[in-house]
């Protein structure tokens, strides 16, 4: 007995610190950015002046119509597109469906300037599309939506992906028994059945796409949007209330989507039982052709992007020298530290990827499976969804008011990888949080019980038992804070120091230096690095567990 209760002890304890971290590196740095918006440059309180002052100001305002303007058309095509794929890969006979979902899955391996980068090879004012005699106009709103569209479709792929193939087979049957149209099946079964998958992907991709920085960067021109704002703000205003005025604006969609999917979770009932039969694909020859043409179509364009970039690495001077080469992979160029703002960025996400993978997967343990104070697991469980809403954008301006702010401890880690890490953990925590709290909870909670009543530590299971069967949702964890934080540039354009710059930094500013060649090699690599581990985990996971079956 005195044994469990000193394993209670060290539990409760040690969530009170897990708790304390999170607060430090979320809660704390959020209200400095939120009292922020209210002071002037001296730090005075003002009320509301830079609100009043923001919104009597025509061309800020308009950024954030066109911010709004821009984040609704890709949620609508993002989610148009992403819904006919995965319905295609899920209830139409479409061959190598494997193939077309690697494919559709790509652009999460390269950072979002790369869509740009590739617009300006084929519609740009050298681009092969323009030389040919159509000439598009790249720099603004279309050049935005089209990169912003392949940034947010794998996202919507995903979820509605998912979301399909979760379902009864016995609805469509006894529909089709009635002599259903197949319109008619699509509007009163499979739409209805999947409105939370819709909902859940027009809102992540309208969040993802208005707090992106990449894109309207690149391609944005004089376009303004709120995610370019807030770097002029900051960098080259140093307006520091009215930037967090920007960033308090942007955690607005974010917000929106938090609590949507809150409240819509609960209302989210069961769609399949254990009696549920798994859909069977019914082939109709002219549907599945037309699927197939559509994924081709999807996967094409997709292929063509990542294919300009690859051959903008290779080509000496387009389109004046075509001459082959490898000299862009060296990066030389003055807007970079060379190679090693690639190697930089390499450190950067194998630290995020290792450290945050510890900490989420210990946090999600304590929540979930320890005998802790009950009321301290939902204040950790609350924290850890907290950074849903916040974008990149916001956590790193918050870092640098929260971590630079005279008298704060932490100030040393400031101006070193040290915050570029933590600002990434915090950047990406609830997804895996998520993932690490669902692997835990599918786990029996009699393995506990039975531990404890051998007096066995709790450690001691943990380490033993649980950590081996959550050994994919690890994995998983881990490469999705490897991936992510190789791509990032929203979280971390403000936080990185002078000599360590990362490879997402230094393609903006390779293009800002009209050192595209350069910047399109580096962003190669950063895709063949993130496509390594994806595959790395593919045949550790999927592909080795099918050969021992």
């Amino acid at each position: 007995m005195r044994k469990i209760k000193n394993a209670n002890r060290s539990e409760t304890a040690l969530l009170a610190i897990n708790l304390s971290l999170l607060f430090t590196a979320v809660v704390a740095p959020m209200a400095v950015l939120f009292a922020k918006a209210f002071t002037d440059f001296d730090g005075a309180y003002i009320g509301f002046a830079n609100f009043r002052e923001y919104f009597s100001s025509p061309h800020l305002v308009g950024a954030l119509w066109n911010s709004l303007a821009i984040s609704t058309a890709v949620s609508l095509l993002s989610l148009l597109l992403a819904f006919t794929y995965a319905y295609a890969l899920t209830r139409a006979v479409v061959p190598a469906k494997g193939l077309f979902k690697f494919l559709a899955l790509l652009p999460l391996c390269a950072p979002t300037m790369m869509f740009g980068i590739a617009l300006i090879y084929l519609i740009g004012n050298k681009g092969v599309v323009t030389m040919m005699g159509l000439k598009l106009p790249l720099y603004g709103p279309l050049g935005i939506i089209i990169s912003e569209v392949v940034y947010t479709f794998p996202q919507a792929f995903l979820i509605l992906y998912i979301t399909l193939s979760y379902t009864d087979n016995r609805l469509y049957e006894a529909a089709r028994a009635m002599g259903t149209r197949p319109m008619r099946i699509l509007r009163t079964i499979t739409l209805p059945g999947a409105k939370f998958g819709l909902v859940s992907a027009f809102l992540v991709a309208f969040s993802l796409c208005f707090s992106d920085f990449g894109a309207p960067k690149v391609v944005g021109g004089n376009y303004s949007v709120l995610a370019t704002d807030i770097y002029k703000q900051v960098i080259g205003q140093q307006n520091f209330g009215m930037g967090s005025v920007v960033g308090l604006l942007l955690m607005i969609p974010a917000v929106i989507m938090f609590v949507t999917e809150r409240l819509t979770a609960s209302e989210n009932g069961v769609t399949v039982s254990s009696r549920s039969m798994a859909y069977r694909v019914v082939p109709s020859r002219g549907r599945d052709a037309a699927l197939t043409l559509f994924c081709t179509a999807v996967a094409g364009f997709i292929l063509v992007l990542f294919g300009a970039v690859l051959a903008a690495s290779l080509i000496r001077a387009w389109p004046y020298n075509m001459a082959l080469t490898f000299e862009h992979f060296t990066v030389d160029s003055p807007a970079t530290g060379g190679i090693s703002s690639f190697f930089n960025s390499l450190v950067t996400a194998l630290l995020t990827a290792l450290c945050g993978t510890v900490f989420v997967f210990m946090n999600a343990w304590l929540v979930e499976k320890s005998t802790a104070n009950r009321l301290l697991r939902q204040a950790d469980n609350l924290f850890s969804l907290i950074p849903l809403a916040l974008p990149g954008l916001s956590i790193g301006l918050a870092f640098i008011f929260f971590f630079n702010m005279e008298g704060n401890p932490l100030n040393f880690i400031y101006g070193t990888a040290a915050v570029l890490v933590l600002a990434n953990i915090v950047h990406f925590y609830s997804v895996p949080y998520v993932t690490a709290s669902s692997a835990l909870k599918k786990l029996d909670r009699e393995i506990e019980a039975v531990a404890a009543s051998m007096a066995v530590p709790s450690y001691r299971t943990l380490f033993k038992v649980t950590v081996p069967m959550c050994r994919a949702a690890i994995f998983e964890t881990a490469l999705y804070f490897f991936v992510n934080a190789m791509v990032t540039i929203s979280a971390v354009v403000f936080l990185y120091p002078a000599d360590f710059k990362l490879a997402s930094v230094a393609i903006v500013n390779m293009e800002d230096a009209g050192d595209i060649a350069p910047a399109a090699a580096l962003s190669v690599l950063v895709i063949l690095v993130n496509v390594a581990a994806k595959l790395l985990y593919e045949y550790i996971f999927v592909m080795k567990r099918s050969g021992n079956r």
